[in-house]
């Protein structure tokens, strides 16, 4: 029982050291929103963590309020990756 209770313990607290995977933003500007879509299109930068040089694209939002902070023309810091199969915007700054 006290052997179980140890390896548990140290199981938690391996899990709890385990560091944070860091997000890397990514530049681009708004070229078009599509609210009742929850779509915006991005002239972006190179997406590091996707693969995918420079270019302009349609991405999802992970939330539809992102969209309320946007303006087309302007420049953004965003985080993509793909949520159920589609490239979606999960975070902005």
């Amino acid at each position: 029982m006290k052997t179980k209770l140890i390896i548990a313990a140290a199981m938690a607290a391996l899990v709890s050291a385990a560091p944070a995977v860091a997000q890397e933003y990514t530049k681009g500007t708004v070229k078009e929103i599509k609210a009742d879509q929850e779509k915006v299109t991005v002239i972006h930068e190179e997406l590091k963590n996707l693969d995918m040089p420079a270019m302009t694209m349609v991405f999802n939002v992970a939330d539809a309020a992102m969209l309320d902070d946007m303006t087309e023309g302007a420049t953004i810091e965003f985080v993509a990756d793909r949520v159920r199969g589609k490239l979606t915007i999960t975070d902005v700054k």
